[in-house]
Order: structure tokens, then C-alpha cells, then sequence
């Protein structure tokens, strides 16, 4: 526990008085600040910063150095009546932390409360993946999925009641060896090592990729879907790039977030179009993007806030590729905004931030794109709450 000293410290300082919060923003020193980051919405202490209050710069995470963490994944989101923004962490130790709004046991620590930092989810350990969806989680441990939160779609695949949610992890069905997992809006995603992807819960707009929208409490094999390398998983669709470098979509296309040209719903798997040599894939709440192999940035689906960063507000039904846009290590994205990690170690954003969520300290929508932290932060990777206002920098 390396970082306990740090704490310690720090706690010391504060309360001696050396220490102002202010220091503690943006404007710390870069690369020296070991924190996890977070800004934007946080009516539901998604931000786990102890507090409930909006932040339009990224604040500390409670207790949670970059250094510890494997993978952090934003949950939620909402309108303010609905709002229901949470976040999970995998540590390297293998145990998961969690913190936010806890209405459908999504914080998995056996608790339908609220809270506003990180605590440990009890009994969880060896982990080696996690993700958030709009009101459940997931985790990969030994290659089998647990499951927690909402299961009134049947998004926790364990065949069991969907009236009351778990507000503890538990086995999903039939699975083994799985590598990965993507949690959407009331639907699950699960990768195997054999490169095969499997679907369960919700089933509306084709989302489970399995040839009907039926909803269904038992995994299935998405068909004639073979050698899968990633997925990433949106609301209400998902991306799955391939080891040709073929990216493959399937579910809800309205906002043109399949990249097939059309604005249609697909319940299986279609190409995105015009994109080849593609090196990873990210998904945000109605979009996607793709990092090339030359280190350029293609992007398609819900624009309409500019969360694109094509400079236009109009939805693409096809891949644009974003000459300005070098560098991308990591992007994420909620509702109406997307933020990236670059390989200067900054954190840039473009969309709408009238809650913040750019993390630019003003509540300004840009035209082109904001800077949240400075180049030499440290940071590699970034997260946003699903379909929320709220961010995450690690």
C-alpha cells in the first residue's frame, strides 16, 4: 500500500493549514499528482470526490492513485430526475472499487445507499475486467462474468428474478474463458479468449446481435462473428473489431452509430464502412470511434452536439476521419460530449459542457475542442458516465 503514506501526508497538510483544495485542480504540477481525476455532474457522488456538488475542473478521486488502477468504467447517467451516475474501478491488486448513486444495487456492497467516494466491493477479488452500464456492472474473474445491479431486462444473465435487483455480485450463466466484457444500456457483452461474442438482457433494437430483438436471461453466441479482438460497448449498440481490422456493428442505428450508411436498427453484425487498418475501437453513448493504424482518428454516429469533433453538428452514418485529432490513446463519451486521453499525456474534450462535463472550468459549449488537464499529467486513459454528464482521466 504504497500510497497510504501519501494519504497520510496529505491529510497532515490539509490540516495544517499548507495545503489549499485549489492546488489540488488542474493546476497542480503536472506528472507529480498521482490522483485518479473526475469532473462534470456529481448529484449522485459519481465523482468520488466525498462530496455531491458539480465540479467544472477534474477533482481528485477519493483514496485512488492512477498508479493502482487497472480500468476504470463510468456508469449511468440520465436526466436529474432519472440520474443515476456511478463508476467502478478495477485496482492491479485484482479488487474492485465502487462509488455513486446505488438504486439498483449497482455498487454491488450489498446496499441499495449512495456514496460519494470508493469502497471496496466486498468478496471481490482476482479480477481481471470490469465495465459499467446503465444500471448494472460486470466483472471478469478467472474467465467467468459476475454479475450486480438491475435485472429487470435480464442484463445479468443469471436466469433468475428480474423484480428485485442484486445487490451483490453473482455467476452468469454458461460462461467460461472469457477475456473481456461491455456493459450497455440493460444489456451484457462478453469476449472469449476463442475470439467468439456473447449477448444477453435486453434485446430492443438488435442490440444482442443475434438475428431477432428478443430479450434473453441466457448468453448467446452472436452468429457467423468469429476471431474478435475487442468490443466496445454503447447504450444501445455495439462495435467488435476483428484480427482483419474489420469493424463490425450491430444494434440501434438511428443516430448512424452502425457506420453502414443508413440510419436503420441491425440485429446483426454489419461492416462499418470505409475503415480499414484500424488499431482499437471505443464506443460512446450513440457513437464511434476508431484509432488507425497511422495514428489518425475516425468517428461516426450522434453528432448533434458536435461530439464528433468534426466541426459540423449533423450525424454521420459513416466513418470521418478527424485530421486534427493525433495522438489518441483513449477516448470516452457520454451523452452529448467525448473526452481523450493523448499521448502527450493531456486530456482534451469537444461537445456540449453545459454541466462541465468538458472540465475546461466553464460551463461554455466550444466549437472545436478544450483542454481539461495539461500535457504531462500522467494520464493514459479516460471514462465518462454511459448516457451522463461526468468524467473520469486515469
Amino acid at each position: 500500500m504504497h500510497h497510504s503514506k501519501r494519504i497520510t501526508l496529505l491529510a497532515a497538510l490539509t490540516a495544517a493549514g499548507a495545503l489549499a483544495v485549489p492546488s489540488l485542480t488542474a493546476h497542480a504540477a503536472a506528472g507529480t499528482d498521482p490522483w485518479v481525476r473526475a469532473w462534470g455532474e456529481n448529484a449522485q457522488g459519481q465523482l468520488g470526490n466525498g462530496s455531491v456538488l458539480a465540479q467544472q475542473t477534474p477533482a481528485d478521486v477519493i483514496g485512488i492513485t492512477r498508479d493502482d488502477v487497472r480500468e476504470l468504467s463510468g456508469g449511468g447517467g440520465g436526466a436529474a430526475a432519472a440520474a443515476n451516475g456511478f463508476a467502478v474501478a478495477l485496482l492491479k491488486d485484482g479488487t474492485v472499487k465502487s462509488w455513486g448513486n446505488n438504486a439498483t444495487g449497482q455498487l454491488g456492497n450489498g446496499t441499495l445507499v449512495a456514496q460519494s467516494f470508493p469502497a471496496t466491493v466486498a468478496g471481490l477479488s482476482g479480477v481481471s475486467e470490469v465495465s459499467a452500464g446503465l444500471n448494472h456492472a460486470l466483472a471478469v474473474k478467472g474467465g467467468r462474468v459476475l454479475a450486480w445491479g438491475s435485472n429487470a431486462s435480464k442484463q445479468l444473465g443469471t436466469g433468475q428474478d428480474t423484480t428485485n435487483p442484486y445487490k451483490v455480485p453473482i455467476p452468469v450463466q454458461s460462461l467460461d474463458k472469457v477475456k473481456d466484457v461491455g456493459a450497455g444500456c440493460d444489456f451484457s457483452v462478453a469476449l472469449r479468449q476463442d475470439g467468439t461474442v456473447w449477448t444477453w438482457g435486453k434485446g430492443d433494437n438488435g442490440r444482442l446481435g443475434t438475428g431477432n430483438n428478443t430479450t434473453r436471461e441466457t448468453p448467446q453466441k452472436v452468429p457467423d462473428l468469429v476471431d474478435v479482438e475487442s468490443v466496445a460497448v454503447g447504450c444501445d449498440h455495439v462495435l467488435a473489431l476483428t484480427a482483419d481490422g474489420v469493424v463490425k456493428a450491430w444494434g440501434k442505428g438511428a443516430e448512424g452509430q452502425l457506420g453502414n450508411d443508413t440510419t436503420t436498427d441491425s440485429n446483426k453484425p454489419v461492416d462499418v464502412a470505409y475503415l480499414d487498418a484500424v488499431a482499437r475501437i471505443f464506443a460512446t453513448s450513440a457513437s464511434g470511434f476508431a484509432v488507425l493504424d497511422d495514428g489518425s482518428l475516425a468517428g461516426w454516429g450522434k453528432n448533434t452536439d458536435r461530439q464528433l469533433g468534426d466541426g459540423t453538428n449533423a450525424n454521420r452514418t459513416t466513418p470521418v476521419v478527424l485530421d486534427t485529432l493525433k495522438g489518441v490513446r483513449s477516448i470516452a463519451g457520454g451523452a452529448d460530449f467525448t473526452v481523450a486521453a493523448l499521448d502527450d499525456g493531456s486530456v482534451i474534450g469537444w461537445g456540449a459542457n453545459a454541466a462541465a462535463q468538458l472540465g475546461d472550468g466553464t460551463t461554455t459549449n466550444p466549437t472545436g475542442t478544450t483542454v481539461a488537464l495539461p500535457p504531462g499529467s500522467g494520464i493514459t486513459h479516460v471514462a465518462t458516465t454511459l448516457t451522463g454528464k461526468s468524467a473520469f482521466a486515469y
